[in-house]
């Protein structure tokens, strides 16, 4: 934030902020809606390999332009290969499995639980501590998810497909929160986060490729407009400048301020989600949406105060 002492490179700096927040909160909104348009003739692990695989080479373009280093050890590459699987790998067929049962918003807001299953892997993997703050901000976004897919549940056309991708997407959650705590032990190494984010998702492509071939899955590709344009989306826009915005926001103002992302996210993903797949809200979905945000915002505000307060302890 600035106010009328701020200086002019201040207030510069201040709306370039704004700017690489909004960039990834955006894009990141819209790319549960662009998986809609990957799904159909292509099968959703090819899919998948496509998009990770272009994403990977435009990553690794960027890091040459820049003069990124990206020679690896034998050790880092099989590290980088296993965060792949979990992060852009496996996830992302759960993940685009899921958007066949449900709308692309709804499985957004199942995403904004990875906020709290990250605490809860940090918890019990490196023994980080909850406070009570956090776990009340946690039960307030489950809540949150429960009352929004509440009434999905009672509808009449619910039947095994809505619980199935529930469950995928839950699933799916899972495994990237799995994918995240992994990364943040591998990058702690002194892993540069870009070229091996690069590698990564190279690795992840060859694995859901490689998958595919050995049980028999088509390699297609849907030459139509809305195929191409949204797999450009996911790869250019979803995977690489959403990316590199996130991180230079991350390193200019910290995780805590900039993990506010994960509460724009699903509003973002839900109102793209009503104008596009015409998903009607009820009260109880409201409600729900409004829990969600209020209990990701408050776990983020608890963690960023714990951050100040260790750093003024320091």
């Amino acid at each position: 934030m600035t106010d009328a002492r701020s200086t002019p490179a201040e207030r510069k700096a201040g709306t370039s902020s704004l700017m690489l927040f909004l960039i990834p909160s955006v894009i990141w909104g819209t790319t549960w809606l662009a998986i809609k348009f990957q799904l159909g003739f292509v099968p959703p692990e090819v899919s998948v390999a496509w998009r990770f695989g272009l994403a990977s080479l435009l990553l690794l373009g960027w890091c040459v332009i820049r003069g990124v280093p990206l020679r690896f050890t034998a050790r880092d590459h099989r590290r980088l290969a296993v965060l792949g699987l979990l992060l852009f790998g496996l996830n992302y067929v759960l993940v685009y499995r899921s958007e066949q049962h449900l709308t692309s918003g709804l499985v957004s807001v199942v995403f904004a639980l990875l906020v709290f299953w990250n605490l809860l892997g940090a918890r019990l993997f490196f023994g980080t501590p909850a406070p009570r703050a956090v776990i009340v901000g946690a039960a307030l976004g489950f809540a949150g998810v429960a009352l929004l897919f509440w009434p999905e549940v009672r509808s009449a056309g619910s039947g095994a497909g809505q619980g199935a991708g529930i469950a995928l997407a839950l699933v799916a959650t899972g495994v990237a929160s799995a994918g995240n705590l992994y990364s943040q032990r591998l990058f702690g190494t002194g892993i540069a986060v870009v070229p091996g984010t690069a590698v990564a998702m190279g690795y992840a492509s060859l694995a859901v490729t490689g998958w595919c071939l050995a049980t028999g899955v088509e390699l297609s590709f849907d030459p139509r407009p809305a195929y191409v344009l949204s797999l450009a989306y996911l790869a250019i826009l979803g995977s690489v400048v959403a990316f590199v915005s996130f991180l230079t926001l991350l390193h200019r103002i910290g995780a805590g301020r900039s993990g506010y992302t994960a509460a724009v996210i699903p509003v973002v993903a839900m109102l793209a989600s009503t104008v596009f797949e015409g998903y009607r809200w009820s009260l109880a979905a409201l409600a729900g949406m409004a829990l969600v945000v209020a209990g990701t915002v408050f776990v983020l505000r608890v963690k960023e105060s714990a951050a100040h307060a260790v750093a003024r302890r320091g």
